[in-house]
């Protein structure tokens, strides 16, 4: 009867163990994948309407750039540098807490100018859909009118697509290069508004 209790008993350890062994792989994989492959961001504001709007689950490519190092200023080596248009999620410069989500419109050593709600990088105007189509007003200290910024180098000035009501570059300035998270690719969640994102 002992024997039958022991039997008994190991294989209830043994299979206690191949299931922790089993979830413990499992989260191993989710935190490298999250970390530096692809993490899901839920949309928060009207900030990016009509492209992204509140309740928005979307997935983000960080491999794309070069995803960061845990707890480390270092950046693996990324496919390809963000560019004019992408849709990226980084952290916010102000509050390194908080995560936000806009498009980017310049980079380093081009300049910014907004004269009546288009868009202007080193002296012409954004003629891509994704600027073009929209109206962006002339609000905060970087975005007065008449006033043409500079983006310094490592640097990128992001603007929301709902420029109506969003908190960007305009108003707080430009966001370091070691801030970027990643491309924001496709919208996953609710399922009628599944896309990609351009």
């Amino acid at each position: 009867m002992k024997e039958k209790n022991t039997s008994a008993k190991t294989r209830i350890w043994s299979v206690l163990r191949e299931w922790t062994e089993s979830l413990l792989i499992a989260f191993m994989l989710a935190m490298v994948i999250r970390t530096f492959f692809v993490q899901a961001f839920k949309i928060p504001t009207g900030s990016m309407r009509q492209t992204l709007i509140e309740g928005d689950v979307i997935l983000v490519n960080k491999f794309l750039y070069g995803p960061k190092i845990p707890f480390m200023d270092i950046r693996l080596f990324g496919l390809r540098e963000p560019r004019r248009g992408d849709v990226i999620v980084f952290i916010y410069p102000k509050n390194t807490k908080k995560d936000f989500i806009k498009r980017l419109v310049a980079v380093g050593g081009e300049t910014v100018e907004i004269k009546n709600g288009t868009v202007y990088v080193n002296d012409k105007p954004l003629t891509d859909p994704v600027f073009s189509q929209r109206y962006y007003y002339n609000r905060g200290s970087w975005g007065e009118g008449g006033v043409k910024i500079r983006v310094p180098e490592n640097n990128f000035f992001v603007l929301g697509d709902n420029s109506a009501s969003s908190e960007d570059s305009r108003y707080w300035g430009f966001v370091p290069r070691k801030n970027i998270l990643g491309k924001a690719v496709l919208i996953y969640w609710p399922f009628p508004r599944v896309r990609i994102i351009r």
